[in-house]
């Protein structure tokens, strides 16, 4: 098994009023690559915190995140976000779609930081939205969509890079069943057809069986 995310004995610790919150307790956590899994638990377990440090947003108290070969605690700031623009596709539950932007340069926003031609970043950005089926809509202002068209959108922004790795925090969390399941069948999609590592936390048990390994947190431990 090639483990493309490996998570080894981290601790995740806050400090709230005076008090010390410990959110991940000595976690351990392997993915391998071209697997999709989802993350299970109760609020507050320390699922969205689990995601965050795999996508290199947060720090471990300690411990140490392998993530696609590098150590991410041991990167700076300018490297993690150099490797992240690279390796990783976040989508978050929200969409965080730019209102004035149409689908076409909200999905272009990542490649801005890239050596790209304005060309070439037309060009990707068209072909992520191909692939989420939404060629039709490239004009079209977030307004003009759907829940399950805005996430579709999102969808094509965290691909658009061609990331090895994607993190879903709650992507089916504001949509309706049918909407929900046509998102879930794109990210098989995603998995089975481009390769591509998924790690989808959830709350829904229905996404969840589209994964193929699921995991349980419990108070920042794996049950």
């Amino acid at each position: 098994m090639n483990v493309q995310i490996d998570v080894r004995k981290v601790v995740k610790s806050f400090e709230r009023g005076g008090q010390t919150l410990r959110v991940l307790d000595a976690l351990d956590l392997q993915i391998a690559e071209g697997a999709f899994d989802a993350l299970m638990g109760p609020s507050g377990s320390g699922k969205s915190t689990l995601l965050n440090l795999i996508a290199g947003l947060d720090k471990p108290t300690s411990g140490e995140v392998l993530v696609a070969g590098a150590s991410l605690g041991a990167l700076s700031e300018a490297a993690l976000a150099t490797w992240r623009s690279r390796t990783l596709g976040f989508i978050f539950q929200s969409y965080n779609l730019i209102p004035v932007l149409t689908a076409l340069e909200n999905v272009e926003l990542p490649l801005l930081l890239t050596n790209l031609s304005a060309s070439e970043r037309k060009q990707r950005s068209r072909t992520a939205l191909r692939i989420v089926g939404l060629e039709e809509r490239m004009g079209h202002l977030p307004r003009m969509l759907s829940g399950g068209q805005e996430q579709r959108v999102a969808i094509a922004r965290a691909i658009v890079n061609d990331p090895t790795i994607i993190v879903a925090d709650e992507p089916t969390g504001d949509l309706d069943r049918e909407s929900a399941d046509d998102i879930l069948t794109l990210l098989q999609k995603l998995n089975a057809e481009l390769g591509k590592t998924i790690l989808m936390v959830t709350h829904d048990p229905m996404a969840a069986e589209r994964a193929t390994t699921v995991h349980r947190l419990n108070k920042g431990r794996l049950a």
